[in-house]
């Protein structure tokens, strides 16, 4: 998942962008409001963590422009009242959901995870392409039953390709959807990272590479 983190007080927001990378999520953060604007405006996230008091564009402007886009980006605001009136407030908004502050870092997780299914196309529980299986919610793959250790950013590139159910995904896409804004662009990243799962997930290959297109794994992939 794709997460935009707009929180200006900056420990709070870099301590929450760590504890989500650790979860495997893609995170970039904005410290005011139109920093964040900006950010929305060029790049699709899953979802936003986004506080209601912010300096520039405040975060009821900043969720209204993100509904009002059409986006699927789902919001969950944060704020430091945790009355009934404000979380009402919040919500006619358009926001999604609504964590008061101080909030407990794994619900801050769940309902990150929870927002991120609704922005994205349904998928199966389990991702599977012949001998293959990814499980998202226990975070393991399995090759004929043989489990296979990867790193956050092969499991995250892995499950990208098996949810495309066999369409082609470009370099470009799998660094926005598994990187972040730091990511470089014209670095060989995503192809060392392909061909390093590769090599763990064994013989025979599971991943084609399209030439001038990207990567994809079909859907009859098979182990025989």
């Amino acid at each position: 998942m794709r997460i935009l983190v707009v929180e200006d007080e900056q420990p709070l927001a870099d301590a929450v962008a760590r504890g989500l990378r650790r979860e495997g999520m893609a995170v970039d953060v904005a410290y005011d409001g139109d920093a964040g604007h900006e950010k929305v405006s060029i790049t699709r996230y899953d979802v936003v963590v986004l506080d209601r008091d912010l300096p520039g564009m405040n975060g009821d402007e900043l969720c209204r422009e993100i509904v009002s886009s059409g986006a699927l980006t789902r919001v969950l605001m944060l704020t430091a009242s945790g009355t009934i009136e404000d979380r009402v407030a919040g919500l006619s908004l358009g926001a999604d959901d609504y964590l008061a502050k101080p909030f407990a870092f794994p619900e801050l997780v769940a309902r990150v995870r929870a927002l991120g299914r609704r922005a994205t196309p349904p998928t199966p529980p389990v991702l599977t392409a012949g001998d293959v299986v990814l499980d998202p919610a226990r975070r393991t793959v399995t090759r004929a039953g043989r489990l296979v250790e990867l790193t956050r950013k092969e499991f995250g590139v892995l499950e990208v390709l098996l949810a495309a159910g066999g369409a082609v995904v470009s370099s470009e896409e799998l660094l926005e959807r598994v990187w972040d804004e730091n990511a470089d662009p014209f670095t060989t990243t995503v192809r060392v990272t392909v061909m390093t799962l590769r090599k763990k997930l064994g013989e025979p290959g599971v991943i084609e590479t399209v030439v001038g297109s990207g990567y994809r794994v079909p859907t009859a992939a098979s182990g025989a």
